[in-house]
């Protein structure tokens, strides 16, 4: 779980969008996450020290009809951290390295599963904005802002 999160706003706006806030401490870094629900897309930015270096985007609804009628996986703690299969991120702009784009779908993908197993019907495509300080593995520091992100949603 994120760190004392030290703000938690929600602007409910029906047009252009609804706004949601959450910030927190990522391994001790000062974490922002933003959200906006657009009508049809959904736009999630993380941001540390007010940068964004990455941006990807993970369309919800499946294009292949094999996984158009899959059930959702059990909600069991092992399963519910698992990445839905019919997820595609694709880095549109910021994959530097390949190290980058992998940690930014790695965090796309985690994020857009999540929202799926939490409201099933959403088919909209979310569009994430990066801007971590490190981009490294550290598991703590994944679920911690996996956890900010859901309090933004």
């Amino acid at each position: 779980m994120a760190s004392n999160p030290q703000q938690n706003q929600q602007t409910l706006v029906s047009y252009p969008a609804i706004t949601k806030h959450a910030a927190g401490l990522v391994d001790g870094t000062l974490t922002h996450v933003t959200s906006m629900l657009f009508a049809d897309k959904i736009l999630v930015t993380i941001t540390q020290g007010g940068r964004l270096a990455q941006w990807i985007h993970v369309p919800l609804n499946s294009p292949n009809p094999i996984f158009a009628d899959q059930q959702l996986p059990s909600s069991t703690d092992e399963n519910r951290l698992l990445p839905m299969p019919h997820l595609t991120p694709k880095t549109l702009l910021g994959a530097s390295t390949s190290e980058r784009e992998t940690v930014g779908q790695l965090y796309a993908t985690q994020i857009a599963s999540a929202l799926f197993t939490t409201n099933p019907q959403e088919n909209r495509t979310i569009l994430i904005g990066l801007g971590l300080s490190k981009y490294e593995a550290n598991r703590q520091a994944f679920y911690d802002t996996i956890d900010l992100v859901m309090a933004s949603l």
